[in-house]
């Protein structure tokens, strides 16, 4: 337990500094990125666009002092929970980026299921028919899926199923949990074409070894063998893989929301890089930093669960 808590701790500590690079690696672009976000204001409130109106709105929006300063006072205001004001509606950022990730974690879970339930099949009957018809319909079907970009699938989606059928919307997500199936469809048919193809190799790979031929040769049901030991070990490469994904999936489906106007916090990106909006650009990106930190060190502590051979640091036992 003390090894544990050890090394938590010592996992978060070096968040910090990987947080902090991110943030300021994103205040500087933006500061180099084209427009000023004072005549955007300017010209959508109609008030003429002259020098004077512009330096009293970059001093109200916070803009007009050197990048190190504006960058201190941004992380002090995040220290104390405060993530600033929008440019665009003066709500808090806060405010509007936990009002959109719910729709966020919806989608990310339609995903994630659409995902399991086509890679784990495919994946396992490609490694076990492996040569056969149906090793090489699993192995097309992958290949399609990660040839077909998410946009394309997703209008291919609407085209021939959502227009013809009449009873699925596209648009938003005001019509209950009917209106994530397309988007979670065109989210996980994608990401079902590489876990498929991961599981596939890991399987065909962790079958070749000796204990898989020893734990036949004792006469073990091949159900228990797959199931128990070589399903297992095959699955922590793609445990790793799964942490970037949730990653990405907690930051935001940007393509997949803009083409399904899902509400969620990649929309909301997509809107604020638009309109120059420094404070939500910059809780997004602070966001993902967080989403992808986080889910890399639950990651980090499942491999225990998966194999007991890894371990934490070196006091804790040597790789049996």
């Amino acid at each position: 337990m003390q090894v544990m808590l050890k090394y938590l701790i010592r996992r978060l500590l070096t968040l910090v500094p990987v947080l902090l690079g991110v943030t300021f690696i994103t205040f500087i672009l933006m500061d180099l990125a084209p427009g000023d976000p004072a005549e955007i204001l300017l010209t959508r409130r109609d008030i003429e666009v002259t020098p004077e109106n512009l330096q009293l709105a970059r001093e109200a929006l916070g803009v007009d002092g050197p990048l190190p300063l504006r960058y201190a006072n941004w992380l002090l205001d995040v220290l104390q929970g405060n993530l600033g004001t929008s440019f665009t509606t003066g709500e808090p950022v806060s405010a509007e980026i936990l009002g959109r990730l719910p729709a966020t974690a919806e989608l990310a879970a339609g995903g994630l299921l659409v995902m399991f339930l086509l890679a784990f099949p495919l994946g396992t009957v490609a490694a076990l028919l492996r040569g056969t018809v149906g090793d090489h319909i699993g192995r097309l079907t992958a290949l399609v899926g990660a040839s077909i970009p998410s946009f394309y699938l997703g209008l291919l989606l609407i085209t021939y199923i959502a227009v013809p059928m009449e009873g699925i919307p596209v648009m938003g997500k005001d019509e209950g949990l009917i209106s994530l199936l397309l988007p979670s469809v065109t989210l996980g048919f994608g990401l079902a074409a590489t876990y498929a193809r991961l599981l596939r190799a890991n399987l065909l790979e962790v079958l070749q070894l000796d204990y898989i031929r020893s734990a036949r040769s004792r006469g073990l049901r091949e159900a228990v063998i797959i199931g128990r030991h070589a399903f297992r070990n095959a699955l922590i490469p793609v445990v790793t893989l799964l942490g970037i994904t949730m990653g990405h999936l907690l930051g935001g489906t940007v393509v997949v929301e803009r083409i399904f106007a899902w509400p969620g916090v990649g929309r909301l990106a997509v809107e604020a890089i638009f309109d120059r909006n420094y404070p939500v650009i910059q809780g997004y990106v602070l966001l993902m930093g967080l989403a992808f930190v986080c889910m890399n060190l639950v990651i980090d502590l499942s491999y225990r669960l998966l194999d007991p051979r890894v371990r934490m640091e070196e006091g804790e036992g040597k790789v049996s």
